[in-house]
C-alpha cells in the first residue's frame, strides 16, 4: 500500500513540477521556427515591469495551462521593460505590441507567423487579458480564438 502511494505521490509531484517549468520563448525568430515546425499558434505575452501579476499566478502557474499550452500552443513572452534585451529586439517587441494593438499589459496575443524572402507576416487570430474566473474559464476563451466555431 505505502508503495503504491509514493509512486502515486511521485507522478503528481512530477506534474505539478511541470506546471512551473513552462517553456517560454523570448526570441520571436525562435518562435516562429518552432510555431511553423510544430503547427501550433504562438502565444505571445506582452508584459512588463510592475504590471499584475494576476494572470501569471492565476492562469500560467496552474497545471490546467501547463497540459493545455503543451498541446495548442507555442509560449512566447516579451517583456517590454527587459532592460538585458537588445535594442534591435527592444524595438522589434515595441513594434510588434503596436501591430497587435495591445494598449494594457500584460495581454496575450495569439498569432501565426510566415517567414517568405526574410519577411516575416503575422496573421492575428485574436488577444485576450486577464479576466477573474480562473484558468479553467480563460482556456476556454482561449479556445474560442483558437478554433472559432463556424
Amino acid at each position: 500500500m505505502t508503495k503504491k502511494l509514493l509512486i502515486l505521490l511521485f507522478f503528481l509531484g512530477s506534474f505539478f513540477m511541470q506546471a512551473q517549468t513552462l517553456a517560454w520563448r523570448t526570441s520571436m525568430t525562435d518562435a516562429i521556427a518552432i510555431s511553423n515546425e510544430e503547427r501550433k499558434p504562438m502565444l505571445i505575452l506582452f508584459t512588463g515591469a510592475g504590471v499584475s501579476d494576476n494572470l501569471q499566478n492565476e492562469i500560467f502557474k496552474t497545471p490546467d495551462f501547463a497540459v493545455w499550452s503543451r498541446d495548442n500552443v507555442v509560449l512566447v513572452k516579451l517583456d517590454l521593460s527587459d532592460s538585458s534585451a537588445s535594442d534591435g529586439d527592444r524595438e522589434q517587441n515595441l513594434k510588434l505590441k503596436n501591430a497587435f494593438g495591445v494598449q494594457d499589459l500584460p495581454e496575450v496575443c495569439f498569432a501565426l507567423a510566415t517567414v517568405r524572402k526574410n519577411k516575416t507576416t503575422f496573421s492575428a487570430l485574436g488577444k485576450i487579458a486577464y479576466k477573474p474566473g480562473g484558468a479553467k474559464a480563460w482556456i476556454a476563451e482561449s479556445n474560442l480564438i483558437l478554433h472559432p466555431v463556424e
